[in-house]
């Protein structure tokens, strides 16, 4: 296994000495990782980003943009030929329809590859004549960089931990009283083995729909080409350090290890350690609606996940890196059109201090790193409106599930992030003084004027951040 992990790290270190070498000498290359838990939008911050860098005429906060340095931007073939492709035209033909719908959520990775021709600023700019930059997006699933803590994790401990975190969890009821007519040391059976793992992923769905994001292994709610396979066919046990030859309980501590090593490990070889720049994309608002713990959950989840940015967390990531790391982080709450813009600003603080932990374990790793509230793409309108007496400051949207026009006031976020915060980390069942809102708007109906791309809420300043600096 060390040997195994030497010959990785030394094959990613040659591979990422020649990508820097051919984007220095020829044309740069800036792989852009786009991740988020599910629900968080990642999707559509793709669709909207591509399309407002091919139209951007809404992009003046992108300085290359603003000033002309981006002279033209096309797509291009992506250079993984063993990555699915971003269906960008479809997705965006969803969202501008007659009828525009939210397209699907990403499942499993895919890639695509955006070129733009720039024209460098400043006398030696002026004398080379414009370049091409390449902008290799890559969409992949947040659910699958909580799997990192695995690897530090035997199976007994990860299921001790599992088991534990169930127990309080709602929905898991049927899995735990399952689990407990099974005994660990019985002869393997795959049809017991096959009803665990489906009884323990329903609980996972039932966390996930509670808005508890700390579920793992991040495949079994999306398995993409491994649906069904043995790697993802086990569960936390009882008594896992106890476990005869030959015994269910064996069977199934092999397979978990079997995922950390053929699954875990080659996504980060593969994809994660070739990445440039990174957003982080959080559903803020959804976690809060929720309720406390949903969003202490989503703390701690994005605590681990930029856990990942750590090369020195362990061995095999040490191995991988040799000496690159990620410069750039966002963590940009989405949604941010949910909201009145007099509340971004609370938004926004609320999410550094939601981050804060995972903040500061990035930029300890040397990362430069912000956070902000976007909107990829605006859904909604506002408004103010009377009520009992109060002028109310709402957004206007058409609802999702009913098509219907409804305006929205979630309630009014505190200036102090402590107030909303401090809640969460003590355990509170719910908000004591205020009940936060939301509603799921559908896309709005677009009427584009030429050069224009979708409307958006501080997307060219999120492209600003990650990329601007590359573009001049």
């Amino acid at each position: 296994m060390v040997l195994g992990d030497l010959a990785d790290g030394v094959t990613r270190g040659v591979e990422n000495i020649g990508d820097r070498i051919s984007g220095a000498l020829f044309e740069p290359v800036i792989r852009l990782g786009v991740t988020g838990l599910s629900r968080a939008g990642k999707t559509v911050f793709i669709t909207s980003l591509v399309a407002n860098l091919l139209d951007r005429g809404r992009m003046p906060q992108l300085i290359a943009a603003s000033s002309g340095a981006i002279r033209a931007a096309y797509l291009q073939p992506q250079p993984d030929d063993t990555v699915a492709r971003f269906d960008y035209e479809a997705h965006l033909a969803a969202l501008g329809g007659a009828d525009p719908q939210w397209p699907q959520s990403t499942r499993a990775v895919s890639e695509l590859r955006l070129s733009l021709k720039v024209q460098p600023t400043g006398i030696l700019g002026a004398l080379s004549g414009p370049r091409k930059v390449h902008i290799d997006i890559v969409d992949y699933p947040g659910e699958w960089l909580l799997d990192l803590s695995l690897l530090d994790k035997s199976f007994a401990q990860w299921s001790e931990e599992t088991r534990a975190r169930l127990a309080s969890q709602k929905g898991a009821e049927p899995f735990l009283e399952h689990l407990a007519t099974i005994d660990p040391a019985q002869p393997h059976s795959e049809e017991t083995a096959l009803k665990l793992a489906a009884t323990y992923r329903e609980a996972l769905a039932a966390a996930r729909d509670e808005g508890m994001s700390l579920a793992t292994p991040g495949r079994f709610l999306l398995p993409g080409e491994l649906e069904g396979s043995p790697v993802l066919t086990f569960a936390p046990l009882p008594d896992a350090d106890r476990l005869p030859r030959g015994s269910l309980g064996r069977e199934i501590e092999r397979r978990f290890e079997a995922y950390k090593t053929k699954v875990v490990k080659p996504f980060f070889r593969d994809h994660f350690a070739r990445i440039d720049r990174q957003i982080v994309l959080v559903d803020v608002l959804g976690a809060i609606h929720r309720g406390p713990r949903a969003l202490e959950e989503t703390r701690l989840a994005m605590a681990d996940i930029l856990g990942a940015f750590r090369p020195g967390r362990n061995a095999f990531l040490k191995s991988l890196f040799l000496g690159r790391r990620v410069e750039k982080i966002l963590f940009a709450a989405t949604k941010a059109d949910h909201l009145h813009h007099s509340q971004h600003a609370q938004l926004t603080a609320i999410t550094e201090a939601l981050l804060k932990d995972a903040k500061a374990r990035a930029d300890y790793a040397g990362a430069n790193t912000a956070a902000m509230s976007i909107a990829a793409l605006r859904a909604t309108t506002e408004d103010r409106i009377d009520h009992k007496g109060l002028s109310l400051d709402v957004v206007r949207g058409r609802l999702a599930d009913t098509g219907k026009e409804a305006a929205l006031y979630p309630g009014q976020l505190p200036q102090d992030p402590a107030h909303i915060l401090a809640p969460a980390r003590q355990g509170a069942g719910a908000w004591l003084d205020a009940d936060y809102q939301i509603m799921r708007f559908a896309p709005a109906r677009m009427t584009l004027r030429p050069g224009d791309g979708p409307p958006h809420i501080r997307l060219d300043k999120a492209a600003e951040f990650l990329l601007g600096d590359r573009l001049l």
